[in-house]
């Protein structure tokens, strides 16, 4: 009669497999290789998101608001199409838009805030208004607008501030169509024409 011995009892916990989180500088640095070259690629909180192709009302409406956002703020400010804006080591959204105080020539480095960022929504609609804005309140950017292509509005949010469950929101959000008009709070003399956003 032969008899099975106990098993040999494990002293060390099995790893378990976990997601590999990046960070801004590996983002940057695997960007550079073209890897991401037409995809659209973002970084939040340390995990590679696509956004697929751009559609043309989404481009249009990017151009749109680069234009207007110009003419608001004027001279000493830059206007970032889709470009980086380092939020953190985990963090950079690649936003539609962002105005950041000064010239190109005034940094050797990402922006890690700005005045104003702007989100065109067409099919991310759900991430503008709650990851994006929860990464953009909780990096104090003053003033977040997401111009819903689909509704036709424009949803602005201000006074960001830590919440009690954890985390950062937007205390103050207004919507506004197309006949209504806003003041960047960076540019508070000049009016932008819900209008003049939309495709």
């Amino acid at each position: 009669m032969s008899t099975v011995a106990p098993p040999v009892p494990f002293s060390a916990p099995i790893p378990v497999p976990r997601p590999l989180l990046w960070t801004v500088d590996e983002f940057h640095r695997v960007g550079e290789t073209g890897a991401f070259k037409g995809r659209r690629a973002i970084l939040i909180r340390g995990v590679i998101l696509e956004q697929g192709p751009m559609n043309p009302p989404h481009a249009i409406a990017v151009e749109l608001a680069t234009e207007a956002l110009r003419a608001a703020f004027g001279l000493g400010w830059r206007t970032r199409v889709q470009l980086p804006l380092v939020l953190g080591l985990d963090t950079d959204p690649m936003p539609d838009l962002s105005m950041v105080p000064g010239t190109p020539r005034d940094s050797t480095s990402h922006p890690t805030t700005a005045a104003l960022v702007v989100e065109v929504s067409d099919t991310t609609l759900a991430l503008d208004m709650t990851t994006r804005a929860e990464q953009y309140a909780a990096a104090g950017i003053a003033d977040y607008w997401v111009l819903d292509l689909v509704g036709r509005r424009l949803l602005v949010f201000r006074d960001p501030a830590p919440i009690s469950a954890g985390g950062y929101s937007y205390r103050t959000h207004l919507t506004l169509g197309p006949a209504d008009s806003v003041s960047p709070l960076a540019a508070p003399s000049a009016a932008v024409a819900v209008a003049d956003l939309l495709p």
